[in-house]
């Protein structure tokens, strides 16, 4: 059985094995011993409790039970841009009216700003899955325990979530948005930048991006082709993303052009239609395989079982009662 579960100390090996695995440009996951130890670190203290609320950063592992692999990553950030910037370029538009005596229509200069916007939001990302283990449900699994552990709290989290998707790369991991424009602020190449991003404040981001409008004309048409367009692996991640109720917003990354979406914490499809019932175990419950999960932060552990629902009741077998941690009358968080 598959089940989502917090991340914990003992999962260094297995998370460098996935930060190596996700390969360039995955910000979130550098291959770096101290930072992936302390995120382990803050996912502990995170679902725990022990941390501030804008300090949170649940990050949940997908462990195939029957083996102890763990095949996934996932998580959910309770607040950017707080203690360090959260940097985007915006899009925007300057529209020019009567710009002389002689042409008196309006020009339009699509133009990028450099923005430091969300500030508080939450954020939802780090979703990689082992190619060989995209079947089944297993990456919807993945991708929507997160809105489980939103619902199971939402005062934990901002009303509103967002998610960065990784822009166009290409079959060198070279990025033709950090080639033409961004490089030319920066004295890193693309790998060192990421780097630095996933491991460091971002100071560095706020003090080298160009603070005045970047003019889309005047850029390479490489990198005009690019941006908000996202990378064709992330394809997929963006259609779940979209399924649940997710945006584009205007906000694209500084360094590979790539689109940020959001959505409103309470109109994310599965926050708004999963239920919180009590749970009853039966020997064998009628009903279909959905998504469900143990209705809690400190505790949570999801996974997708059959489940009959009747009565505001949840019945689940002894097995999915066992994978959930819960017994007869605790509280389950299941999709109808």
């Amino acid at each position: 059985m598959l089940v989502v579960r917090p991340a914990r100390a003992g999962d260094y090996d297995a998370l460098m094995t996935l930060a190596q695995e996700s390969g360039p440009g995955f910000t979130s996951l550098p291959e770096d011993e101290p930072t992936l130890r302390k995120r382990l670190e803050v996912a502990e203290g995170s679902f725990a409790g022990t941390l501030p609320t804008q300090d949170c950063w649940y990050t949940l592992m997908m462990e195939d039970t029957e083996t102890g692999e763990i095949n996934g990553i996932a998580g959910v950030k309770a607040a950017v841009g707080v203690k360090r910037p959260f940097a985007s370029f915006r899009r925007v538009t300057f529209s020019h009216y009567h710009v002389s005596d002689v042409l008196t229509e309006r020009v339009d200069q699509p133009a990028l700003l450099w923005v430091n916007e969300c500030r508080g939001w939450s954020e939802v990302g780090s979703l990689f899955l082992k190619p060989h283990k995209r079947a089944d449900g297993a990456g919807s699994l993945l991708a929507r325990s997160r809105y489980l552990l939103i619902a199971a709290e939402p005062h934990r989290f901002s009303e509103w979530v967002l998610a960065e998707l990784r822009g166009v790369v290409d079959d060198n991991n070279n990025s033709p948005f950090w080639e033409h424009v961004t490089s030319k602020f920066f004295p890193l190449t693309f790998a060192r930048a990421d780097e630095l991003s996933g491991s460091t404040d971002g100071q560095f981001i706020f003090d080298l991006c160009p603070h005045h409008p970047l003019y889309e004309n005047l850029l390479h048409e490489d990198a005009r082709k690019v941006i908000g367009h996202v990378q064709k692996e992330t394809v997929p991640a963006k259609m779940l993303l979209e399924k649940e109720g997710f945006r584009e917003i205007g906000l694209v990354d500084v360094f590979d052009a790539g689109p940020t979406v959001a959505c409103h914490r309470d109109a994310i499809r599965t926050v708004k239609d999963s239920r919180a019932v009590p749970v009853s175990i039966e020997t064998d419950p009628e009903g279909h395989s959905t998504l469900i999960s143990a209705n809690r932060i400190n505790g949570f552990l999801a996974t997708r079982a059959v489940v009959e629902l009747a009565a505001e009741h949840a019945y689940i077998s002894a097995e999915t009662a066992d994978a959930l941690k819960v017994r007869d009358g605790d509280m389950v968080r299941v999709m109808p």
